[in-house]
Parts: structure tokens; C-alpha cells; sequence
């Protein structure tokens, strides 16, 4: 496991697609805790939900930074290097 993340300079200036894990409200089906892509501004559900939305579009997509999407929380995670981000 790394100790710095390699993949900050990929954090772009995005704003939640949804307010909401996106496709959780396409399928009308719940989440725990909602996660956002610093990439492309996706909204997924963590992985204590039954989708795991935020980890599969990792998985889809490659973009490996996401941060939560819930209030008062200030932190992220890079899905390549296994590191825990502070924002």
C-alpha cells in the first residue's frame, strides 16, 4: 500500500451529477453513504450499499479519486494507491 497518492494532479473542478447515487436512483433502490468522483463528478454509493456504485465505476472508468459525498465529511480515497486523502 502506498503511503502519498500518485494521482492528485488528476482532481478536476466538478460539481455532483445527482444528489443522489446515480444509478441507485435509476433502479429506485437505497444507499448507506454517497461517494463523489474527483474526476468526473459521479455520485456512487459506498461500498456498505448494496450497489457499490462508486467502487464499479472505478472499476469502469479508471478514475481513481473520489471523496465522500456527505456533509460535514472531509475526506477521499484513491482506489489505486489504497491511500485515505484529507480535503
Amino acid at each position: 500500500m502506498a503511503t502519498e497518492c500518485s494521482h492528485l494532479d488528476q482532481i478536476q473542478d466538478v460539481k455532483p451529477h445527482t444528489r443522489g447515487c446515480e444509478e441507485c436512483l435509476k433502479a429506485g433502490t437505497k444507499w448507506v453513504h454517497l461517494r463523489m468522483c474527483l474526476v468526473c463528478g459521479h455520485v456512487g454509493c459506498c461500498d456498505s450499499s448494496q450497489g457499490k456504485h462508486a467502487t464499479k465505476h472505478f472499476h469502469q472508468t479508471h478514475h481513481p479519486l473520489m471523496r465522500s459525498a456527505e456533509k460535514g465529511e472531509q475526506w477521499g480515497w484513491c482506489y489505486v494507491d489504497e491511500v485515505e486523502l484529507e480535503f
